[in-house]
């Protein structure tokens, strides 16, 4: 079993953090999933009509993850956030990337909703995770480039297990480790708000999406939060 646990001082520091984490055991990514497709061709679909847009950094879900990545002294025009990269990704194309199903139902979920989200494949995850600020002297191998060792800047936030990194930036890119294929059986996906209080309930939604897209094509599957009131879960 895997803990996720957010440090005090970031908790403190994102007192109205709330992040939902979405587990799937047996996950079968090798075989069709006709819903998730349907997701994507409709999100396609709704933005090309001009009925639906993904949120820019205007909103306040995104503007709030520009002003924590500022806090801890990265440029989010530069390097942003992941539903933000998203979003702009997918405004500008029309279309969303096809990865893997997996994948593919948490990018829908989470720029249909503007909520970063990403995904570990626990079966290559070491010990425990946690989102805590960085001492700089960690390592992190970003996500395609098996070959790259980058460290973060101390201050950054970023989710660590007992190895090294699974993300910097907090949710601008995972590492390459842990990364979610089509052969992933056991993953622990996350959907986070800065603001609960205005944006838990697009939270709720967004993982109750997200689990009944997995729910078809995994033995068994839950739905956890973390909070700075409750700091550790264990999945």
């Amino acid at each position: 079993m895997t803990a996720f646990r957010i440090s005090s001082a970031v908790a403190e520091a994102f007192p109205d953090t709330l992040i939902a984490v979405v587990t799937a055991t047996g996950l079968n990514g090798r075989e069709s999933w006709p819903r998730t497709a349907a997701a994507v061709e409709d999100l396609e679909r709704d933005l090309a009509s001009g009925t639906w847009a993904p949120a820019d950094e205007s909103d306040p879900r995104i503007e709030a993850w520009h002003t924590a990545y500022r806090s801890f002294g990265t440029n989010p025009r530069r390097i942003r956030p992941s539903v933000d990269a998203l979003g702009r990704r997918l405004a500008k194309k029309g279309t969303l990337p096809r990865i893997n199903p997996a994948v593919d139902s948490y990018n829908t979920v989470s720029v249909r909703h503007g909520l970063p989200a990403g995904a570990f494949d626990l079966d290559h995850v070491a010990g425990d995770i946690e989102i805590r600020y960085a001492e700089g002297a960690e390592t992190f191998t970003p996500l395609g480039e098996p070959d790259t060792v980058e460290n973060p800047k101390p201050g950054e936030i970023i989710y660590t297990d007992t190895t090294d990194v699974l993300t910097r930036h907090w949710n601008h890119r995972d590492a390459h480790r842990t990364r979610v294929t089509e052969d992933s059986t056991h993953v622990a996906f996350v959907l986070e708000t800065l603001n609960a209080t205005r944006d838990g309930h697009l939270l709720t939604a967004a993982a109750d999406e997200l689990q009944a897209l997995l729910t078809e094509h995994s033995a068994r599957s839950a739905v956890h939060h973390l909070s700075p009131v409750h700091r550790q879960v264990i999945v």
